[in-house]
């Protein structure tokens, strides 16, 4: 079984591939949407959810998402179809810091895909690079709310801690203007939900081939958490749009 079937499994129970309960994920949107027609891009979509939301929250709106995936764009076809915003939105199979696209976007989109940029720096200028004058920047990352076990600092790389995050957004060259930091809870059921998912798959497909080795990932994913990252680890997502030169006029 690879990865991104793995992915898709453990995702069954909760779309949003990040620890965000709807009223949250609803929340974000809200704030950094635009108003009237617009573009949104995300970068990383996976299953495209975030785009898929946005598209029926916004019957103006249009939506491009990129991601790697086949088996997560193909996923989000078919969603797209079913709920009927399929006619507006366009899916790019290549690697998100490869995208380019000819004309710019009101909002663009990067929740836990920092890694495909190498780090949340170039992340939020690929970001820049892609947004229309007056845009806006949904980002998600993560970082350490306490200091890690050397377990879950093996497992995750360099994190900052949540004022550090903060403070290299604004460094470089953004104002956040709406923030959410993940609750215990919304940390809590989206890991029971990844891992709890992809056992009942398990469970539900004994004679599968993968079956074994699902439950046995399913398995080692919670102990991780719960023996390493659960006290330490922490996700944020923020608003952001560019920060203009004032000047101070007298």
């Amino acid at each position: 079984m690879n990865r991104e079937r793995i992915s898709g499994i453990a995702h069954t129970q909760h779309p949003i591939k990040a620890p965000l309960d709807d009223d949250s994920v609803n929340a974000l949107l809200e704030r950094a949407l635009p108003q009237a027609e617009g573009r949104v891009l995300d970068l990383g979509c996976g299953t495209a959810e975030w785009l898929l939301r946005a598209l029926a929250s916004r019957t103006s709106l249009h939506a491009e998402g990129v991601d790697v995936s086949t088996e997560a764009l193909d996923q989000a076809h078919r969603a797209a179809s079913e709920r009927g915003v399929d006619e507006r939105l366009v899916l790019h199979h290549q690697e998100a810091a490869d995208f380019i696209s000819p004309r710019p976007y009101d909002l663009v989109i990067s929740v836990g895909a920092t890694h495909a940029f190498g780090g949340l720096r170039p992340t939020l200028a690929a970001a820049r690079g892609h947004l229309a004058p007056g845009g806006r920047v949904l980002i998600g990352e993560s970082y350490w709310d306490r200091a890690p076990s050397p377990a879950a600092a093996d497992m995750f790389g360099h994190l900052d801690d949540l004022a550090t995050t903060v403070d290299r957004v604004v460094a470089e060259g953004w104002t956040p203007i709406q923030g959410h930091v993940s609750s215990r809870g919304e940390l809590d059921a989206y890991e029971w939900a990844c891992w709890g998912s992809l056992a009942s798959w398990a469970l539900d497909h004994p004679t599968d081939p993968a079956a074994a080795r699902a439950l046995e990932t399913a398995n080692a994913r919670r102990s991780d958490w719960l023996h390493g990252y659960r006290n330490s680890f922490g996700f944020l997502c923020l608003v952001l749009r560019p920060t203009p030169v004032l000047t101070d006029k007298k």
